[in-house]
Order: C-alpha cells, then sequence, then structure tokens
C-alpha cells in the first residue's frame, strides 16, 4: 500500500464488498462489535499518523 498508482474507485468497491462479506456471516450483536472494533482501529491509526507527521515536520 505504499504506492498512489491504484483506482481510487476500485478500492472503495473493494472496500464495500468486503463490508458485506463480514456483515453476511456475522449475527447483529457480532457485527455492532466488529464495526466499534474497526472504527476504533480506524480513529487510533489516524491519530498516529498525525502524530508522525507532526513529529517529523511533514505535512
Amino acid at each position: 500500500m505504499g504506492g498512489c498508482d491504484c483506482d481510487p474507485l476500485a478500492l472503495t468497491t473493494a472496500v464495500g464488498a468486503l463490508a458485506v462479506s463480514i456483515a453476511g456471516r456475522l449475527s447483529d450483536e457480532d457485527l455492532e462489535l466488529a464495526a466499534a472494533i474497526l472504527t476504533q482501529l480506524g480513529d487510533s491509526l489516524a491519530t498516529i499518523a498525525v502524530q508522525r507527521s507532526r513529529c517529523t515536520g511533514e505535512k
């Protein structure tokens, strides 16, 4: 995932297909938990990325 040569529409389509696949295999309760965990993971990764940028002086 280091390059920017992929099609952003293909990426969003793949992510959507993955979400549908995961949701189809989980109960409502497990789906809610998975969504909460993945949201927290995304927020944590965003926080780390911002902190790295601030520490290295990159924009």
